[in-house]
């Protein structure tokens, strides 16, 4: 199958070509893009350099899939010159996302919606994905009624210069430019993204709306405050689930250990709970800290933990692609 990994430098870009090369995904001819600088340089996959190529040429090349990690305005301008040409593109940026003529997929939730139609698949937003797979296997059970999350959010989510300047503070050096307002060592910005103008950012509105997308399901009420912490290894987030239906416990961990990419990490008599440092690498949503809203009637509290650039970005957007070649969409 031939393959096009555009934005190919950029961190996701990295770590698609790693998770490719990982889980064996059928690559007959990689096809690695980047931006007009980058044309000519090399990327290394299974030991053996590629050459970067210019959009345009991978566009001519006609590849099977087009994994898209390159920015809301890249994707814009180029998915649909692929999806022209007859190739399946699998966004990882915002900007396909809430089309509604798009689908927005998390495969272990809702794969099945794909059809060989879709020539543009929007890839989630790192925090929506590891959410949704808690989410999707209890609301079939109890019925979301409404949900409260708040994100501690790895600086990985910004990209290399966000992590060169976390770096760069922990050893006191001031030359490296800012990505954030303020410094992050040692600090918590309640702050990803850009605020809109309701004063959420996009971030957090792009976690209230997500969700009901990909569940297929608006009856109930999400709302969420996101916050970009000093780690590099993952995404956490504390959630507060209110359901129309009782639940209980047991069961509730019963349902999420059996969910495909859930590990349930819940044994705080031995201080067993997710974290980042645990999850960095790793593909599997991580859950703990399970139990009940003691202020309220059917409500429970739960903390998740995800690699945000693994399931969060790259594995997912693989995961698609190998749902889409097992089930000859492609």
């Amino acid at each position: 199958m031939k393959v096009a990994v555009v934005g190919s430098t950029g961190m996701v870009g990295q770590v698609m070509l790693k998770v490719l090369e990982e889980r064996n995904f059928p690559v007959t001819e990689l096809i690695p893009v980047a931006s007009e600088r980058s044309v000519g340089k090399k990327v290394k996959y299974k030991q053996e350099e590629f050459t970067i190529v210019s959009m345009k040429d991978a566009i001519a090349a006609k590849p099977d899939i087009a994994i898209f990690s390159a920015g809301g305005d890249t994707s814009l301008e180029f998915a649909p010159l692929f999806a022209a040409a007859g190739t399946t593109v699998i966004d990882n940026s915002s900007a396909w996302r809430m089309d509604p003529t798009k689908k927005l997929v998390v495969p272990e939730i809702n794969a099945n919606v794909l059809t060989k139609e879709d020539k543009i698949i929007a890839n989630p937003n790192c925090s929506t994905i590891q959410l949704v797979m808690v989410l999707g296997p209890l609301n079939k059970k109890y019925d979301l009624k409404r949900v409260v999350v708040s994100t501690y959010q790895s600086v990985t989510g910004t990209g290399k210069n966000a992590v060169d300047q976390l770096n760069a503070e922990i050893n006191g050096d001031d030359s490296v430019a800012k990505v954030y307002p303020y410094q992050i060592f040692k600090n918590a910005l309640p702050h990803c993204d850009v605020f809109s103008d309701d004063d959420y950012t996009k971030e957090e509105i792009k976690l209230m709306k997500e969700p009901k997308k990909i569940l297929g399901d608006d009856t109930f009420n999400l709302t969420a405050t996101a916050v970009r912490v000093p780690v590099q290894g993952g995404h956490s987030e504390s959630v507060n689930i209110e359901f129309e239906n009782e639940f209980d416990l047991d069961e509730v961990r019963k349902i999420l250990s059996e969910t495909p990419g859930v590990v349930v990490m819940d044994n705080v008599k031995n201080n067993e709970y997710p974290m980042p440092l645990y999850s960095e690498g790793k593909d599997d949503v991580f859950v703990g800290r399970i139990r009940r809203d003691l202020s309220q009637p059917k409500t429970l509290n739960l903390w998740i933990v995800a690699d945000n650039l693994r399931k969060g970005a790259a594995t997912n957007a693989v995961q698609i692609a190998e749902y889409l070649a097992a089930n000859n969409l492609v």
